[in-house]
């Protein structure tokens, strides 16, 4: 699951580690994510929406949860940097990866599932992850609808809630429920459909929530045994990658290549299902690193 990254004189920055630290992160994590889903909540019915393109939503409600997880985050950690989703309309995913610097880095989606959110569905979540060295260290997704807190931190496993939870024992997709997300880029639409009706020849259900943080975390759990999409973008997908990593499972881009958040295309599965759905998906298997 490991993604690195350089510093900006090209050499690799190490941050001191340890469990203490480790622990800190995740707590702060599990703070922040709780402190945005409160503004979340106090903005539901009082909201205006906005497009940022075509099919992709806005609201007040997105906007007052990233300042307070930002301001709480930077707060604890002033010299860490903050990657969120409303500060980055428009900026290319090369961009923003060259735009870190070398110190610990948030990674935010402050709430994944706006359609859902705006149309009164409760399927939405806060997403937290922390990178330091170029690798996912913490990652947290929030369901303040369902009050469940999926907590992942290096080394330490994957809870719900303070449960243990580990991804499923589905050994192929012809038992396996597989999600996706049709994301708001048309061309990635159209491709995903294709994937969906190679992967239905294949799979005993497929499912589309409108949250990638909900599928990712579900797939930690053992609810989904697989997830793909094309379109996705590191505060997306970065928590849920160590959800699943440290819950047993895998997570690669969609032609096998190790997991990158700063790529559009993403496949996480249980492990077991892995080599089935990437083969169902490889003639969608293209350029999408965007």
């Amino acid at each position: 699951m490991q993604w690195l990254a350089e510093s900006a004189d090209g050499l690799p920055y190490h941050v001191p580690m340890n469990a203490h630290d480790l622990t800190a992160w995740r707590d702060a994590a599990v703070e922040a994510a709780q402190r945005g889903a409160a503004e979340l909540e106090a903005w539901r019915g009082k909201f205006t929406i906005r497009e940022k393109a075509r099919a992709d939503l806005v609201t007040d409600a997105d906007t007052a949860s990233q300042k307070a997880v930002k301001a709480y985050l930077l707060g604890r950690f002033p010299d860490h940097q903050f990657l969120g989703e409303e500060d980055c309309f428009g900026k290319s995913l090369e961009v923003l990866q060259q735009s870190l610097g070398s110190a610990p880095t948030w990674i935010v989606d402050p709430l994944d599932g706006t359609a859902n959110y705006a149309h009164g569905l409760p399927c939405y979540a806060v997403n937290v992850a922390l990178m330091v060295d170029g690798e996912i260290v913490v990652g947290v997704t929030f369901d303040p609808r369902l009050n469940e807190m999926f907590v992942a931190a290096k080394g330490g496993g994957t809870f719900l809630n303070g449960v243990p939870v580990r991804v499923s024992d589905v050994t192929g997709i012809r038992d396996g429920l597989i999600a996706t997300g049709f994301p708001s880029n048309f061309d990635a639409q159209l491709r995903n459909l294709e994937a969906w009706k190679r992967v239905s020849y294949h799979a005993q259900g497929l499912r589309r929530t409108g949250s990638t943080a909900i599928n990712m975390a579900y797939v930690a759990a053992g609810r989904f045994d697989g997830y793909w999409c094309y379109d996705n973008w590191p505060w997306d997908v970065a928590p849920g990658a160590i959800l699943i990593h440290e819950a047993g499972g895998r997570v690669t881009s969609s032609d096998g290549t190790p997991f990158n958040p700063f790529r559009m295309d993403i496949i996480a599965t249980n492990g077991h299902t892995h080599g089935e759905l990437l083969l169902a998906l490889q003639d969608d298997v293209g350029d999408v690193k965007g």
